[in-house]
């Protein structure tokens, strides 16, 4: 009776998640790290072995159930996690990063399991959780990795501090001997189970995932968006250095549609902003010798991407691209703008603008250009490299975004 007792109560809870829907209320896209040869250092080590990392996240909606997902799409090893905790992150958000969470927090399983080992391509989403998580809540997931373990697959552009530390700390309240780190390692996504909400994936580069803007603040337009759009699930799939038609510093957009936008659970709009780096890399240090893209091939990738979408009842929402002249100017990476290149950007706006294939446009590029001179991002907008935008300019962009993501 005991065993009966258990199982209907597991079924009832199961109909209660599958009447309430799952939905994406974090994430980052996983993407293959890179040797020395490359222009940017991955600034994570190259593995980590019997230690825990904790990573903050800060939630777009709310439910009354939670699961986490870790990636190994692009490791050649297995990956062993040993134990995982979820709890909420101690004090406010601030200029100073906390390691600190409230408590031990909750203990997650995978089948039950306390720990869980994904094969090499393959995620593993942990068992649902009862816990009750708010919407644009801060929360601390503590992962034990027990064995050696290659960063094969990870995140490059944060914007959030993460820390490691020896031993198993999951549990730990603080991590007194943990060092920073700016990147993310194999945690992927946060869903919640709740009254069903508006899904919508943010799909793009550096830009979207959030380059210039101030650490730690969670002021990436994609977050921005969240705050505005109430009852929004916002899954931020911007990769820095992410190219539409060839991989870059993660996959070409057509290879990782699917798993990163199309594969969300409930989405119904994704907006697409992606394509300078397309333009800006040939030539420069990125990508030294490759061809300049042409808006001929660039608008054949976003038809690819718009037929996709369509294909699944997806929304497709078209951004134009910002403008970069001065971008990187005085770096190791100067020649990322030319006035040949901007012309390919010219030529991509007018398309994205013009030709009505996207379901929506979003004009970014009339939104955060200086009127004055119009190839440059405004300077209010313009976190300083004339390429990311400020955290103003994020806002900007979130502002806009919610008109359209409802």
């Amino acid at each position: 009776m005991k065993r009966l007792t258990a199982s209907l109560a597991a079924m009832l809870a199961a109909t209660a998640v599958h009447a309430a829907e799952w939905r994406t209320t974090w994430y980052a896209a996983p993407m293959p790290a890179w040797g020395a040869e490359f222009a940017l250092p991955t600034m994570l080590p190259p593995a980590l072995e019997a230690q825990t990392v904790r990573e903050v996240v800060r939630t777009s909606v709310g439910g009354e159930q939670v699961r986490i997902t870790y990636s190994n799409r692009y490791g050649a090893a297995p990956l062993v996690i040993g134990e995982a905790r979820l709890a909420a992150t101690r004090g406010e958000a601030s200029r100073a990063a906390s390691s600190q969470q409230d408590g031990s927090g909750v203990q997650l399983t995978f089948g039950g399991q306390r720990g869980v080992t994904i094969a090499p391509g393959q995620t593993a989403t942990s068992d649902a959780a009862s816990l009750p998580i708010a919407a644009r809540q801060r929360l601390s997931i503590s992962t034990w990795l027990p064995q050696r373990t290659a960063l094969a697959t990870f995140h490059w552009g944060a914007q959030q501090t993460a820390f490691v530390a020896p031993g198993n700390l999951a549990a730990a309240t603080a991590l007194p001997a943990a060092q920073a780190m700016t990147g993310r390692t194999f945690l992927s996504a946060v869903q919640v189970a709740g009254p069903a909400r508006l899904a919508v994936v943010a799909f793009g580069d550096s830009i979207t995932d959030g380059n210039g803007s101030t650490p730690d603040l969670d002021l990436r337009w994609p977050d921005q968006l969240a705050a505005r759009a109430d009852g929004v699930a916002v899954a931020n799939a911007g990769i820095s250095g992410a190219r539409l038609l060839s991989d870059g510093m993660g996959e070409k957009a057509a290879a990782r549609f699917e798993h990163d936008v199309l594969a969300q659970p409930g989405v119904g709009t994704v907006i697409v902003l992606l394509g300078i780096n397309d333009i800006g890399w040939p030539g420069s240090a990125f990508a030294p010798q490759e061809a300049p893209a042409t808006a001929s091939a660039m608008i054949a990738g976003y038809r690819k991407l718009i037929s996709a979408a369509r294909a699944r009842q997806v929304r497709i929402v078209g951004g134009t691209l910002l403008p970069f002249e001065g971008a990187l100017h005085g770096t190791p990476y100067s020649g990322h703008y030319s006035p040949a290149k901007d012309k390919v950007r010219h030529e991509v706006n007018d398309w994205i603008r013009h030709s009505g294939e996207f379901d929506a446009t979003i004009d970014f590029d009339q939104l955060l250009r200086d009127p004055a001179h119009p190839t440059r991002l405004r300077a209010g907008f313009d976190s300083g490299d004339h390429l990311h935008p400020s955290d103003a300019g994020y806002a900007e962009m979130a502002r806009a975004a919610a008109l359209v993501a409802k």
